[in-house]
């Protein structure tokens, strides 16, 4: 097989994952291994590959990769979430721009476009993922609208209800207007905005008086029912039993006093608008009073708002205000900071609306998740210090609104046959509820045609929770044989973003349907930012595309960027240099394949007793390098891990150690290494499938002729054996010995073919087992010990060994010392100015303790500069 010049990664990657995929390696079906298991967060149906997906997902198959090697039964089940919202919002944009109004369709004629955009986009982010060379499980592929997957959803629904944890609620919930969809509390992100506090005048009933209130929303006063004041402030005992009149609307609303009001804060005067505030509505629940709602669902003000209907809140709030002024109740304006509630979906700001909404209770289901990860810690998250970000979002969860006014989902299994508040029953299909309806009511008549589903769908997350134990069949099916065997997962890799969202209801879900935790350990990736610390996005323009990179530099370049710079839980500063770094590492290894099998190999020719030592020395530092890795692993630190590895490869194979074993210009290497080298290229391969899977199959397979059960992917990872860190240690020795010969070989223009002698004092008893290969790299004729300085020899230190070169006809004595003369006067300059900073007290004192460390150790290398050439000087005088 002729090996190309050039690693293609164009052509190779399409090669391997077809072969791959041809032979089935990344399907899992139970037997008698141990099984490796990891579900994909699922992406949003109709999204894109972005440079998230890219770290996350390039994380998971390095896990599954190793995990294959390691003879796990090794299965990554993929798939995708069908995202309510966003994909809702997607569907009504196209239709409008068919002209299609959604409010003009029936829900079934809605979903009808929603399957045919799904159908039609969906799964686009599934294929992105094999270009990046992701082995998952393909045949397992999940969509949380399959039919199975949807039943799951509503036969929990169904079983919670049963149990009492489940229940309908007339709450302030969280309103998005864009989406005109509640959302729960995990899902409204809070921003400090710059705004205008507006403080307002109201006359009191039949009197010249007023009060004065401050709001940030000027355009809700629509909607007061009452005035709040402190009942111990004395400022306004007067008003007990009054009444107010509201600016513009005219409506008379009374003055009522309670405990709530901070009298400190502002002008003590608080106004009461119960429809729009969640502690409004406390005080209008306590105090009886009326609740005026008046904003549509799309947060335009309704019949409420007077002569401002059908405008939107913010163009009624500049508006109002010139109205205000107008009419003398605006009685100032301020700058105002405050913090405004967002939907993290659609970014619109949210709108606090009563509504009718379904709610799970969290209180008991939320204590065995909390006891997992805080107390046992069955289930662990790295980096641990997200256990604070965890403990703090349990210990004060709230009831979780799981309804949403969207038709894009599970349909809430609720069934009303009446008008009344509770005339509803709960159940898995309309059959089961006509007959629970008919015992509820007793009413025999009743047929499936006067039942009426609830018309809202059921919180994504709410199926998402169930993604581990959903994907295996084990919510409709729990004694089914895949469940059991895969069941519990072993790693999740995720966001620390959707920590709260869906990793602690998935093990809340866990614990409550499968008794036992849905993963072991919960790899926690930063967030892929600029090299400006920005968050990627597509309005910044510094979100590169993840095929494009691809493109440029390959998968395994990519891959190594990304990873090279992933610490567990810390942003990554993403640039693209990192990706040429992957590559350029691509390269390398690619060429040093080519430069082994170029050698011409003997079976005549005896192996050099420096071969013996390199293969010795490289089988030590490859074990020391795979303990390493297995600790870094470990403790999930994926970057340290490749890092270990690369070092490895880079500095340890391809600059030392083929170097030591490469045969003379035009000369054979001997079989015995030849053999030895191929070894420990293999033993390499494995350790980077993990990370490179696309050039590491294509050198393993170009190695020698293989059969499919011979893949590398399939293959076995390196045994770790016992090994000398003494030689290890020896090694790093000697080759501050070789960089020696090096430098004076360089500064002196010594031509490596140029032959010479090394002679040394062996002050540090230094083993003589590397002594070949010193003579090899550094082309030394005769290596001698010797006890006394060496006349008329350039000479340098390793610790406390002397090293000594003599000097050839090749080297003017005479212009070695006024040279070795410039240097020493030049370093002694240097020194002074150092030292002169040192004796500085101020200096010393007021100066960062780095900075005068470095100095210290600027001192410190001048005075052994110093003590080196002027050995050196005597050496030639």
């Amino acid at each position: 097989m002729t090996i190309p010049a050039q690693f293609d990664a164009k052509a190779v990657e399409q090669k391997w994952y077809d072969y791959w995929m041809k032979n089935n390696y990344f399907h899992s079906e139970p037997d008698h291994r141990t099984p490796y298991t990891i579900v994909i967060p699922p992406p949003n149906v109709t999204g894109v590959l972005h440079m998230g997906h890219m770290l996350n997902n390039t994380i998971q198959d390095v896990l599954i990769r190793r995990a294959r090697l390691r003879g796990f039964n090794a299965c990554w089940v993929p798939g995708t979430d069908h995202a309510s919202i966003a994909t809702e919002a997607k569907v009504v944009a196209k239709l409008k721009e068919e002209g299609i109004n959604k409010n003009d369709l029936t829900r079934e004629e809605f979903l009808v476009h929603a399957w045919e955009w799904t159908n039609k986009y969906g799964g686009v982010i599934l294929d992105q993922l094999k270009k990046l060379g992701a082995s998952c499980d393909w045949e397992r592929t999940k969509f949380t609208m399959d039919p199975d997957m949807s039943a799951s959803v509503i036969r929990t629904f169904v079983d919670l209800y049963n149990k009492g944890l489940i229940y309908r609620g007339y709450r302030m919930v969280n309103w998005d207007p864009e989406a005109k969809t509640t959302l729960s509390d995990e899902e409204v992100i809070y921003e400090e905005r710059q705004g205008k506090l507006y403080h307002l005048r109201y006359q009191i009933e039949d009197s010249n008086e007023y009060v004065t209130i401050a709001t940030t929303r000027p355009e809700t006063i629509l909607g007061d029912t009452a005035i709040c004041i402190h009942p111990d402030d004395e400022r306004y005992f007067h008003l007990k039993g009054k009444k107010v009149i509201v600016p513009i609307c005219n409506r008379v609303i009374p003055i009522i006093f309670d405990e709530y009001v901070d009298m400190e804060f502002g002008t003590g005067c608080l106004k009461v608008t119960p429809a729009h505030d969640v502690n409004d509505k406390e005080l209008g629940n306590k105090h009886n009073l009326e609740i005026i709602d008046i904003f549509n669902e799309d947060a335009t003000l309704n019949a409420f708002g007077l002569q401002y209907e059908g405008k939107d809140r913010f163009v009624v709030r500049e508006e109002i205000a010139k109205e205000l002024e107008t009419l003398g109740a605006l009685v100032k304006v301020e700058s105002h900071i405050n913090k405004v509630g967002t939907s993290e979906r659609t970014k619109a700001v949210i709108e606090p609306r009563l509504s009718d909404q379904w709610f799970l209770k969290m209180e008991e289901l939320v204590k065995p998740a909390i006891k997992a990860v805080l107390e046992t810690e069955e289930v662990k998250l790295y980096p641990s210090r997200f256990n604070n970000t965890y403990r703090h979002w349990m210990e004060n969860i709230r009831d979780w609104n799981i309804s949403r006014q969207l038709w894009w989902g599970q349909q809430i299994p609720a069934y009303y046959y009446g008008d009344g508040k509770d005339d509803f029953v709960v159940a898995e299909s309309r059959a089961e509820a006509l007959t629970l309806a008919k015992q509820k009511t007793g009413n025999q008549i009743l047929t499936e045609n006067d039942l009426k589903q609830d018309v809202d769908a059921l919180d994504t997350w709410f199926s998402s929770w169930l993604w581990p134990i959903s994907v295996f069949g084990g919510i409709m099916d729990p004694e089914n044989p895949e469940y059991n065997y895969y069941y519990p997962t072993n790693d999740l890799v995720t966001g620390p973003d959707i920590l709260f969202f869906w990793v602690a209801r998935m093990i809340i879900a866990g614990y409550e349907y499968a008794g036992e935790k849905p993963f072991t350990n919960v790899y926690l990736t930063g967030l892929v930012r600029d090299s400006q610390r920005r968050k990627m996005s597509k309005s910044l323009g510094n979100s590169p595309d993840p095929l494009d990179l691809i493109e440029e530099f390959g998968a395994d370049g990519v891959r190594v960027g990304l990873l090279l710079s992933a610490s567990a839980g810390n942003d990554i500063l993403f640039d693209k240099e990192l990706c040429n770094q992957g590559k350029g590492f691509t390269n390398k290894i690619w060429n040093a394949f080519r430069l082994i099998k170029g050698w011409e190999v003997s079976d005549s020719v005896a192996q050099p007793e420096s071969a013996k030592v390199a293969i010795e020395w490289y089988e030590a530092k490859l074990q020391k390098t795979l303990l390493e890795i297995e600790d870094h692993f470990e403790k999930y630190r994926i970057s340290d891990a490749l890092m270990a590895i690369y070092k490895l490869v880079w500095d340890d194979f391809c600059s030392w150690f083929l170097e030591m074993i490469k045969p003379g210009y035009q000369q054979p290497i001997d079989k015995t290494t030849f053999e030895k080298a191929i070894e420990m290229l293999e033993a390499n391969l494995k350790l980077l499938h993990p990370f490179m899977p696309f050039l590491t199959e294509e050198i393993w397979q170009h190695i020698t002729e293989r059969t499919e059960k011979e893949a590398l992917i399939i293959s076995e990872w390196p045994k770790a054996k016992a090994y000398s860190e003494p030689l290890i240690q020896e090694f790093d020795f000697a080759t501050e010995v070789i960089s020696g010969i090096r430098t004076i070989r360089k500064d002196k223009n010594i031509p490596f073919k140029d032959a010479i002698e090394l002679k040394v004092i062996n002050n540090e008893k230094a083993t003589t087992f590397f002594d070949t290969v010193i003579q090899k790299l550094g082309n030394i004729s005769t290596l001698e010990y010797v006890s006394e300085k060496v006349d008329g020899a350039l000479s340098y230190r390793v610790k406390s060994n002397e090293y000594f070169i003599p000097i050839t006809g090749n080297i003017n004595v005479e212009e070695e010392i006024a040279k070795l003369t410039e240097e020493l006067n030049y370093i002694k300059g240097f020194l002074k100015s150092v030292q002169a900073k040192l004796s500085n007290e101020k200096f010393v004192g007021s100066a960062p303790e780095k900075v005068v460390a470095m100095e210290r150790q600027k001192e410190a290398d001048a005075l052994a500069k110093i003590e080196t050439i002027e050995q050196s000087l005597m050496s030639l005088k």
